[in-house]
């Protein structure tokens, strides 16, 4: 881990790259790059505006404004202020790094903060629940720092796919009181789209574009594709279901295997199994309306309009056809298909669905096989 102080770090460090964006939205809407049309903007928003990003002029100010509160000194204010003039002037767009690398210059909490999470994300996550004085002090800080300083380290989170332990971090983060409200926009409805919190990544999304000329334009675009793909999600469908497989396997890949993990997949055989069930009631009672279409036409084609008889019985007999009933043993496992005919429901279920589908269940049960 580097010793230099967060504000001697390369510029390079502003830098968010195209291969870093796309690794941290790729879990979220990788099965929908293919078939979405990205021209389609219905659920772009074209009223007035929730929020707006400030100019560089207005972000300066806002960030002296909190030091000044902190009793900072002037000469260290000015340094923090040509430091974020600075990065704000490098033209690629990531303010959050800009303004938490000035910022850290002159505020303790925000530097530890900045130093861990260059350690590891999830360390700095864990350090605001740490027995460490400048953690309890860091939520008492003016609000533009806090919610800055958050909204910057859950975006590191979901570079990682870290969805778990970003949403808490700027989960109640107002959009409005960060120095880009377009990144905390766009990151926490990654988050929550990945997760499948379908009405709050909704809400997130929609916000963005209300406002798309203050937005980069790789955040429109994406968030189009994200809400397109949501909005249609229901309960219990084999998509919710290929989207659970795609999240555990997200976990199993990050090293997790906890009761967490456990409970995901037991709830995705659960689904499977009422889904499979589903159908093979589907199929019995098609049967039964194909049983009965067959008995009326063959009456009907006889032409003697001979009537059936009210009662089974055999012919000359004079019984109602009662039998004792056979003793079938537990009743618990009734209806369940052998394996190779489950297998083969499971298959039909999806055979008209996209690739992707069929590819995720099969991934997800050799998976589980193999006990990786």
């Amino acid at each position: 881990m580097s010793n230099r102080h967060p504000a001697t770090q390369p510029r390079a460090a502003l830098v968010v790259t195209r291969r870093m964006f796309r690794a941290a939205v790729a879990g979220s809407i990788g099965i929908v790059i293919g078939w979405v049309t990205v021209g389609s903007a219905a659920d772009s928003l074209r009223g007035e505006a929730s929020w707006r990003t400030p100019d560089a002029s207005e972000t300066i100010e806002r960030m002296r404004s909190a030091l000044e509160s902190l009793g900072t000194a002037p000469d260290q204010v000015d340094r923090s202020s040509e430091l974020l003039l600075g990065g704000l002037d490098e033209g690629d767009g990531d303010r959050l790094s800009a303004f938490v690398i000035a910022v850290a210059e002159s505020v303790p909490a925000i530097a530890r903060l900045h130093e861990l999470a260059e350690e590891s994300p999830t360390v700095a996550a864990a350090w605001f629940t740490s027995a460490d004085p400048l953690a309890a002090s860091f939520d008492q800080l003016p609000l533009v720092l806090v919610a800055s300083a958050r909204s910057w380290l859950a975006r590191e989170l979901v570079y990682g796919r870290l969805y778990d332990e970003a949403l808490p971090i700027f989960a109640d983060v107002d959009a409005t009181d960060v120095v880009d409200p377009a990144a905390v926009l766009f990151y926490r409805g990654v988050c929550r789209h990945s997760l499948l919190y379908k009405k709050e990544a909704l809400a997130d999304l929609r916000r963005l574009l209300e406002n798309e000329d203050d937005a980069p334009l790789r955040f429109v675009r994406t968030a189009q594709m994200m809400i397109a793909d949501i909005k249609p999600l229901k309960d219990d469908s084999l998509d919710e279901v290929s989207r659970l497989m795609t999240d555990v396997t997200r976990r199993l890949d990050l090293g997790r295997a906890d009761s967490d993990v456990q409970q995901r997949e037991q709830t995705i055989i659960d689904k499977l199994s009422k889904l499979i069930e589903d159908m093979e009631e589907q199929q019995r009672q098609q049967q039964q309306q194909q049983q009965q279409q067959a008995a009326g036409g063959s009456g009907q084609g006889g032409g003697s309009g001979a009537r059936p008889m009210e009662d089974s019985q055999i012919a000359g007999g004079s019984g109602q056809g009662d039998v004792d009933r056979k003793n079938i043993g537990q009743r618990s496992g009734w209806g369940n298909l052998p394996p190779a005919e489950r297998e083969e429901a499971l298959q039909q279920i999806s055979r008209d669905l996209p690739t992707h589908y069929r590819e995720a269940i099969e991934a997800y049960f050799r998976k589980l096989a193999s006990g990786d």
